[in-house]
């Protein structure tokens, strides 16, 4: 039995000093969810998303819906 690693990654855009999220995509097919955790602490909390409720967050993001950031 192997054991999946979440592969980390922020996104191209987070440039600004390090106040960052990051995620593991490579959850989502074999778990439905999408870890995240706070860049500047890795060894800190991860949250467990599920898929479709991280969508639609990135969604809500891409579309305005929290307004500007």
């Amino acid at each position: 039995m192997t054991t999946e690693s979440p592969r980390w990654f922020k996104s191209s855009y987070s440039d600004n000093g390090g106040a960052c999220v990051e995620v593991a995509a490579n959850f989502v097919a074999a778990h439905g969810v999408v870890p995240v955790r706070d860049s500047k602490n890795v060894s800190g909390p991860v949250l467990s998303v599920p898929a479709g409720s991280f969508a639609a967050f990135v969604a809500g993001v891409k579309t305005g819906e929290f307004g500007g950031v």
